[in-house]
C-alpha cells in the first residue's frame, strides 16, 4: 500500500512508537505502585492503548492539516500510522 511509504507514515511511526512506550510505562508504574493489582494494570493498558492512540492520532491529524504545504495523503498516512503504531506498542506491554 502506498500510504505506508509516505512521509506521513514515517511521522506516525516514530511519534506513535515513542509516545506508546513512554505513556504505557508511566501508566504501568503508576497503577502497579498504587494498586498492586495485575487486573488494574492490564485494564489500564487496554484503556490507554485505545484512548491514547485515538487522542494522539487526532492530534497528529490536526497538526498535519494545519500545515498548508501538506497533501491529503500525508495527513491520513500520519493519522492512521500513528493510531496503529501507538495501539500496537501500548498493547504489547500486556503480553509479558
Amino acid at each position: 500500500m502506498e500510504i505506508f511509504k509516505s512521509d506521513g507514515a514515517r511521522t506516525g511511526l516514530f511519534f506513535g512508537a515513542t509516545s506508546g512506550v513512554i505513556t504505557t510505562i508511566g501508566l504501568i508504574v503508576g497503577l502497579n505502585s498504587g494498586t498492586q493489582s495485575i487486573t488494574a494494570v492490564l485494564g489500564g493498558i487496554l484503556v490507554i492503548a485505545v484512548a491514547d492512540a485515538m487522542s494522539d492520532a487526532l492530534g497528529i491529524h490536526l497538526a498535519e492539516e494545519a500545515n498548508p504545504d501538506t497533501d491529503h495523503m500525508h495527513v491520513w498516512a500520519a493519522t492512521i500510522v500513528t493510531f496503529l503504531t501507538k495501539f500496537v506498542f501500548s498493547i504489547s506491554f500486556a503480553i509479558p
